[in-house]
């Protein structure tokens, strides 16, 4: 038994590719983004969102009107960021965007929740492997989730806490649990016409 786990290979993560080719901009534009996220973004000691918005902006994020953004998020590359008008975006949420995150408007991101764009090929050289997210207007994103690369989450979708995002979630979608299961809609249709939640 020990002989066969000896066979299978592993793969020597000092010749792994690096993961710099995501970042799009020189190394002193990293460096003074990552002391002006540590001061003025992340530090829960710093209470003002337009301040953090500001900031975002100033290193490419493009942001609207009215978005609140809390203490302690985190944004590896503001300039792969985009977010609607009056989004909520909550404490300690992070987006770990290697690849572009576009969120919509009105769209909440609740505490702690974890947006990924970036992976490794797991088979081979473990190589950075990266894709777009994209979240649409209305959508709400609990408390903990994680979002990885290459999803789309319908407009007014909502998951419930610590779901696992891999793919696509339709609008109105109600989705929860590690495997993303619809567990219902988020807005039926009332006799007059209008959503009723």
């Amino acid at each position: 038994m020990a002989d066969e786990a000896h066979r299978v290979p592993v793969i020597d993560l000092s010749k792994a590719p690096g993961a710099g080719e995501a970042w799009d901009r020189p190394a002193p534009v990293i460096a003074l983004w990552m002391l002006a996220e540590a001061l003025l973004v992340t530090n829960p000691l710093q209470v003002s969102s337009s301040v953090r918005v500001q900031v975002l902006r100033a290193f490419g994020a493009r942001i609207g009107r009215g978005t609140i953004v809390r203490p302690r998020v985190r944004v590896k590359f503001p300039w792969k960021l985009e977010i609607g008008d009056r989004s909520w975006i909550g404490e300690g949420v992070w987006f770990h965007n290697q690849d572009r995150i576009v969120v919509g408007a009105d769209v909440v991101i609740s505490q702690e929740t974890f947006l990924t764009t970036g992976s490794h090929r797991v088979r081979r050289d473990m190589g950075l492997v990266t894709r777009p997210i994209r979240i649409e207007d209305g959508a709400w994103l609990t408390s903990r989730c994680m979002v990885l690369g290459g999803s789309r989450i319908g407009r007014s979708a909502v998951a419930r806490p610590m779901t696992v995002v891999q793919g696509e979630v339709g609008a109105n979608d109600v989705v929860s649990g590690p495997d993303c299961t619809v567990v219902g809609v988020r807005f039926t249709a009332s006799p007059e016409g209008r959503g009723r939640a």
